[in-house]
């Protein structure tokens, strides 16, 4: 943990320096997936562990309402992203995990919702958590798209998902903290696309 090590100063200066070392395709990249779901009205996934499943959560509420504009959130004829985070059903993962096992429980609900087309985005700072590596591993063999955050390594996501954001670094939580930050700028950016002129379609 390098707060343990670094002062404040040291510890901000050390994340700005970290976010700069990231691939901006790769991050371009998402946001082009996910406008290009909107624009199809595919759905978006999003699944991760423990931080990661708070990113995901966060990510899939802000995608959902900060695709629109405020004055528009209640307008029934506004397209919306089909957004949906795996990590928020408590009875669902835990039925899963209780009956069939941990790494189970994101590609259970795939089974049931995934369709070709569809993009999963799966965070995980490490690279190897099973749980979202078989969900990676169902997406792919069903015809989904499929996208990686990951941190140190990249483990086995940043082998096997399509495409992936790496965050070259052995601390999790600045690699979670990069993550978020990054998060935010999607959003914004997905938002910018789905409002420019032309193309704010309604239903």
């Amino acid at each position: 943990m390098l707060g343990i090590s670094l002062d404040y100063d040291a510890y901000l200066e050390r994340l700005r320096s970290e976010l700069t070392r990231v691939d901006p395709a790769e991050v371009r990249r998402l946001t082009e997936l996910i406008f290009a779901a909107w624009e199809s009205g595919t759905t978006v996934f999003i699944v991760g562990n423990g931080g990661s499943a708070t990113t995901a959560s966060h990510l899939c509420e802000d995608l959902g309402k900060g695709c629109l504009r405020q004055d528009d959130l209640c307008d029934e004829s506004r397209k919306r992203l089909r957004v949906l985070s795996l990590t928020d059903n408590v009875g669902w993962l835990t039925a899963i995990g209780n009956d069939c096992g941990y790494d189970q429980v994101f590609v259970q609900q795939l089974m049931n919702f995934g369709r070709a087309g569809d993009l999963l985005v799966a965070i995980s700072g490490s690279g190897n958590s099973p749980n979202v590596l078989a969900a990676v591993d169902w997406a792919n063999r069903h015809g989904m798209k499929t996208f990686g955050m990951t941190g140190f390594q990249g483990g086995k996501l940043k082998q096997t998902a399509h495409e992936c954001i790496h965050v070259p670094l052995d601390d999790m939580g600045m690699v979670e903290s990069v993550h978020v930050g990054l998060m935010h700028w999607i959003v914004d950016d997905v938002h910018a696309r789905v409002n420019s002129s032309g193309r704010y379609a309604k239903v």
